[in-house]
């Protein structure tokens, strides 16, 4: 039985076993390390292009995983290719996350989740193309611009409700919430991203609902039930970290700090504390009090968009809708466009940015990645549970 079994072509040509069966001797050396690393390129090209897709440059890596772009003549468009070793990945990671991420994101479509296409896999790796996000990450604008004025966080965080909301509405959760897994496409919408700890069939069972006891995710997006280990309802956990994430986006900094677990753990059974700058309005703190709050207290999605908050950017669409459309590369333009924007868009290569050169505003818990590899791997800090540990 093969890892993805219907979900992708076995292909058992894989130049890789010609190299498994040299006998190193001695200590390679760079000659032989390059020629090594070009037979691995020749394979991933030679697969890829079989399948109708033109390799072109690395834009991630990790320690068993990189993303590369390339062109699909079926799409017709440019798209994302994640490569991952499984000479390298975890056995977990494998058996269990890869073929239950790749199982829920085939029967997901919505315009604010990245967009699976293919899965392929061979002796060594398997292959994931998706939709690609040619403008970065919210974690990426964030370090850039330092905040979000309202404006921008009013419509990615309406975008962030709809795709959570359709996921729930399909029994899926994502349970890995977070800034750096929301990526830009072309016309700065919100794509969520990176389903590795996502679960399908989670809706109602019976007269109840579905718990979880798998603990995962990041510590600084993590609810409170999850950081105490208790069993927990896993669509109320995701809510939980739009919640972070909009405290992220407004203020540009993250509203609890993880560097320690016994601290974190009490800074999120307390109420919510927000800085004096930036300037953000009441209403906007009023939404993130009410989902960083306890269970019995926490908004619902429905409950979320009747906040006054929200309920303006119900009023502008009405409004917006009427009139012609701007049309304007210009991204706060973009973003503050009507709802009919949200749609998915030819994926093209993007122009080079400046985007990491800025500097975070000083006097804040940094907004970072909770590991860099974000988007490749599986969390460092969700492999068990003792000593203040996530556990999968």
């Amino acid at each position: 039985m093969t890892l993805l079994n219907n979900a992708a072509e076995v292909i058992a040509a894989d130049a890789n076993n010609l190299l498994a069966t040299k006998t190193a001797t001695a200590s390679p050396d760079a000659s032989s390390i390059r020629e090594s690393a070009d037979a691995a390129e020749k394979t991933r090209s030679t697969v890829l292009a079989s399948h109708g897709y033109k390799i072109g440059r690395t834009i991630g890596s990790g320690s068993y995983a990189m993303v590369k772009l390339a062109e699909s003549e079926t799409h017709g468009c440019v798209v994302a290719v994640k490569i991952i070793s499984k000479n390298h990945a975890p056995q977990d990671y494998l058996k269990k996350f890869l073929p239950r991420e790749i199982q829920v994101v085939r029967g997901l479509r919505h315009p604010n989740l990245i967009r699976f296409l293919q899965a392929i896999e061979t002796t060594h790796r398997v292959y994931i193309a998706m939709e690609y996000a040619e403008n970065g990450s919210l974690l990426d604008i964030i370090r850039r611009d330092g905040y979000i004025d309202e404006d921008r966080a009013r419509v990615w965080f309406s975008q962030l409700l709809d795709g959570v909301e359709y996921c729930h509405g399909k029994g899926v959760v994502h349970r890995d919430i977070k800034c750096e897994n929301l990526l830009m496409d072309s016309g700065y919408n919100i794509k969520i991203s990176d389903f590795g700890f996502a679960r399908g069939s989670m809706g109602t069972q019976g007269k109840g609902y579905v718990l979880s006891d798998t603990f995962c995710g990041s510590y600084a997006y993590a609810s409170p039930e999850i950081l105490r280990a208790i069993p927990y309802r896993p669509q109320y956990s995701d809510i939980w970290s739009t919640g972070v994430v909009l405290y992220a986006t407004v203020f540009g900094r993250l509203p609890f700090d993880d560097s320690n677990f016994a601290q974190l753990v009490k800074q999120v059974m307390r109420p919510v504390v927000f800085p004096k700058e930036p300037k953000v309005s009441d209403e906007c703190k009023q939404v993130i009090t009410k989902i960083l709050a306890p269970l019995r207290n926490r908004l619902k999605i429905p409950e979320i968009r009747n906040e006054p908050w929200l309920m303006a950017l119900e009023k502008r669409k009405t409004t917006v809708e009427l009139e012609k459309p701007v049309t304007s590369k210009h991204k706060d333009t973009a973003v503050k466009s009507s709802s009919s924007q949200r749609q998915t868009r030819q994926i093209e290569e993007p122009s080079s940015s400046s985007s990491d050169t800025m500097k975070p505003p000083p006097n804040r818990i940094p907004l970072r990645s909770s590991e860099r590899r974000n988007d490749l791997t599986v969390h460092d800090n969700s492999e068990r549970h003792k000593d203040g540990k996530l556990s999968i």
